[in-house]
């Protein structure tokens, strides 16, 4: 099973540069909403880490520029879940046009777990593995 989200976005003026084309690091905010909109489709929010004892920091994050958006454009981000063996949370995401499906960007991130105390956990948390069983990705796995 493949686990999936959309999320529209609306280039704003706060998110272009001087030449009206979108900042580089608007980029990761869009992909930090896509994250949130993943949590709320499907259980793993923010808040599901810390209620469950854990942050989850993030330790990798790429962007791949396509094609430009400009100030006043509007966007689709797709955010996929990638299953793997190890304690981690692993996203694949891609940034459309809106009006003409053009790719904007790709993306990859890479999370892992602490606990409260700040110390890594190399196993999955409890209530991680038992999501992972729910949504029936504990045998699809992508080599870590």
């Amino acid at each position: 099973m493949t686990l999936k989200t959309t999320k529209d976005i609306d280039i704003r003026f706060s998110e272009v540069d001087s030449m009206g084309v979108v900042w580089h690091g608007s980029y990761l905010v869009y992909f930090e909403d896509a994250r949130e909109a993943f949590g709320a489709q499907w259980g793993l929010g923010y808040n599901d880490y810390i209620d469950n004892g854990y942050y989850a920091p993030m330790v990798e994050l790429t962007f791949n520029y396509k094609h430009p958006l400009k100030y006043g454009d509007k966007a689709r981000v797709e955010i996929t879940y990638q299953p793997t063996l190890s304690a981690k949370v692993v996203f694949d995401y891609a940034i459309y046009n809106r009006e003409d499906n053009t790719l904007a960007a790709t993306g990859h991130s890479v999370q892992v777990f602490m606990n409260l105390n700040y110390d890594m956990v190399w196993y999955d948390p409890p209530f991680y593995k038992e999501w992972k069983e729910r949504w029936g990705v504990t045998e699809q796995f992508q080599k870590p």
